[in-house]
């Protein structure tokens, strides 16, 4: 039986600017995708632990703070300590592109600057559940 692609979207650390992350969970909703929205100022651990609770196939973090060097190495590595090596770790906001660069040699999926469709965030993640996710709904 197939089910549906789940998505924990969060937003980190002390950044309070939440609409870009409501913008994305609604599209990814809308394409069909389960979504848990965490709400504001998660810690890492706080964001790993949701998604271990609840049986993510991707994490997407927004972050406005650039403390994007800080926290998505942080989630990567819990994310490792918790063996969530098969979950999808994505996200978006202003970061810098050597930062990015940076960010995927680490571990990181695609990174989502402003102005980046919605579109192009939802193709992403079903593009990767149909590599990585065989039994999983990618329509």
């Amino acid at each position: 039986m197939e089910r549906k692609l789940r998505i924990l979207i969060a937003k980190a650390g002390l950044d309070g600017h939440d609409r870009g992350a409501k913008v994305v969970a609604a599209a990814l909703r809308d394409a069909g995708m389960e979504v848990i929205y965490t709400g504001l100022r998660k810690t890492p651990e706080m964001i790993v632990e949701a998604a271990l609770q609840e049986d993510v196939d991707a994490i997407g973090i927004s972050l406005l703070s650039g403390a994007h060097m800080t926290i998505f190495p942080k989630v990567l590595q819990l994310m490792k300590e918790k063996g969530l090596h098969d979950v999808l770790l994505f996200g978006g906001g202003i970061i810098p592109e050597s930062d990015i660069l940076q960010l995927k040699e680490m571990g990181v999926g695609e990174l989502f600057t402003p102005g980046a469709s919605t579109l192009e965030i939802v193709e992403y993640i079903k593009r990767w559940a149909k590599d990585h996710r065989k039994e999983l709904q990618t329509t």
